[in-house]
């Protein structure tokens, strides 16, 4: 059943590779590759320093920095110590950093040398007393390197029990105070199995993935930890810059890279796109969203491989459901907006307010049912207790499934927009937007209103040589969606506040729209 049974923890994974396959590259990046061999050798040796520290096994130790080889070098060292790894958000402020490391108790924090400055004001604020070592992915002769190589080689095999969090993953923010999502092995475990029994995730031995979404998000490490299971290279890009993607597209070759859809806009829109090669690339995986008609004929003409989107939430600990390559069909939009169906193993329904499953056709909120569900909220036991129901993980998503079994998302419970009595999913109103030539972005909020209850208001970043007026933004959305879901307001902005994936921090946009219209600062 296990594709490769000697798996059973994160730890496990250079161990296997270092037996079986010791010269073949795990890590590459700007600093150079890595063998499978290497990672295991320097992996261990981490961990030991870890245990020399006197650092207590089960802690959350942190990480905070960019994307590199030294970030998978450090999960493996720290599981192999018998620890937890924390990548943490380095585009933080010092007070929400802060708060994030008292909440993991994290002892310790390995940080990039060009985050020394935040690091330092997190240490004279935060209430957590914690170590640092200082690390540097573009230097292989610094002090922590030095250390590395003083310590010893021999695997300590620290105890890990399998609902033991191997990462610790704090969400993104988007709903007010971040939560720490426990990971567990038995979790990676069962995923693994999931994606072993899905035909459309055949890895093959030659592939190449490429690592451009953060490490401190699932999309960037759950698909790393995926391909590193099944013994694929890894390429690895520091962060999300198309012109560099471009670069490393060109000097690595890989096979599969995972991009959000507003950055495969923004890859095709570089200049450097209209001579590049990409046909090494065999998969394009994205997340975040829907993919629009228009870009998927455009890439899949300009790219020449295959498109698959997967749906999943970090406390899926991978991916929920898949819309295949297969179901990538040009001439159907309606069925591109789907997110696919199931991977085995996976269970889904939507249920109403209530907790009553609704017939496929309506909306409610989705459910999952899955064996890789995260452990929990780390010390938030009734936060857990919220979303897990007799098995069923409350995603806080609203959507419907068709007759054929296709899933399809339209909205955040919590975006949901009540005008008049009528249920609006902002998601909805801004696929109508998104198809107006003069609009770039957009995000589509409730507000309070006196008539209303809320009232639809649509904020739109222009395309380059547009200015569309409220007047033709309405006109536009009254020619596909009914009256009451058109926006009753319509503001241009010039940017909006996004998560690491690309995301748009709704929650902020309303709080700041609420205090312009108080005229509180």
């Amino acid at each position: 059943m296990w594709l490769y049974a000697d798996i059973k923890t994160i730890a496990d994974i250079p161990r296997l590779y270092a037996r079986t396959r010791p010269s073949k590259v795990a890590l590459v990046d700007g600093s150079g590759a890595l063998s499978f061999a290497a990672l295991d050798d320097r992996s261990s040796r981490i961990a030991n320093l870890i245990i020399g520290l006197g650092i207590p096994a089960k802690s959350n130790i942190g990480f905070l920095g960019k994307n590199s080889s030294l970030y998978f070098q450090l999960l493996f060292g720290i599981n192999k110590s018998g620890s937890t790894m924390s990548p943490m958000n380095w585009r933080l402020a010092a007070p929400e950093l802060a708060s994030v490391i008292a909440d993991a108790e994290a002892p310790l924090l390995f940080a990039d040398r060009e985050l020394m400055p935040l690091v330092q004001a997190v240490q004279a604020i935060c209430p957590q007393k914690f170590q640092v070592i200082e690390i540097d992915p573009a230097n292989t002769a610094s002090s922590f390197d030095a250390a590395v190589a003083g310590a010893s080689n021999v695997d300590p095999h620290a105890p890990l029990e399998p609902e033991q969090a191997a990462l610790l993953i704090y969400t993104s923010g988007t709903t007010g105070k971040p939560k720490g999502v426990e990971l567990t092995h038995r979790g990676f475990h069962y995923m693994r199995l999931c994606e072993h029994l899905e035909p459309a995730l055949r890895w093959q031995d030659d592939d190449v993935m490429m690592m451009v979404m953060p490490n401190f998000h699932l999309v960037g490490s759950g698909l790393s930890i995926q391909s590193l299971y099944n013994g694929g290279t890894l390429s690895i890009l520091p962060q999300l810059d198309p012109g560099q993607l471009i670069q490393v597209i060109q000097r690595d070759r890989p096979s599969i890279v995972a991009l959000v859809p507003t950055a495969i806009q923004m890859l095709l829109d570089h200049p450097d796109s209209k001579t590049a090669d990409f046909s090494s690339l065999r998969l394009v995986m994205y997340a975040g969203s829907p993919i629009s008609a228009h870009l998927l004929a455009r890439a899949l003409r300009e790219m020449k491989c295959k498109f698959m989107q997967f749906y999943g939430a970090t406390e899926s600990s991978g991916a929920i459901s898949l819309l295949r390559p297969e179901q990538h069909v040009i001439d159907d939009e309606a069925k591109l907006k789907s997110c696919g169906t199931p991977l085995p193993l996976i269970d889904v329904k939507f249920v109403d307010p209530n907790g009553v499953e609704v017939p496929d056709g309506e909306v409610g909120e989705l459910m999952v049912r899955s064996p890789s569900i995260f452990g929990g909220y780390w010390k938030q036991p009734d936060t857990t207790a919220a979303v897990l129901k007799d098995g069923w993980y409350k995603t806080g998503d609203a959507g419907r499934r068709d007759a054929e079994g296709l899933l399809y998302l339209v909205d955040r419970v919590k975006d949901m927009i009540v005008t008049g009595g009528e249920n609006v999913y902002s998601a909805e109103v801004e696929q109508v937007l998104a198809k107006h030539p003069g609009v770039r972005m957009c995000a589509v909020i409730g507000l309070p209103d006196e008539k209303w209850g809320e009232r639809v208001v649509a904020l739109i970043t222009p395309s380059d040589g547009h200015k569309p007026t409220q007047d033709e933004i309405i006109s536009h959305c009254r020619q596909h969606i009914a009256g009451y879901k058109v926006p009753k307001e319509v503001r241009l902005v010039d940017a909006f506040p996004m998560t690491a994936t690309g995301k748009v921090l709704k929650r902020v946009v309303r709080d700041e729209l609420a205090r312009a219209a108080t005229g509180k600062s």
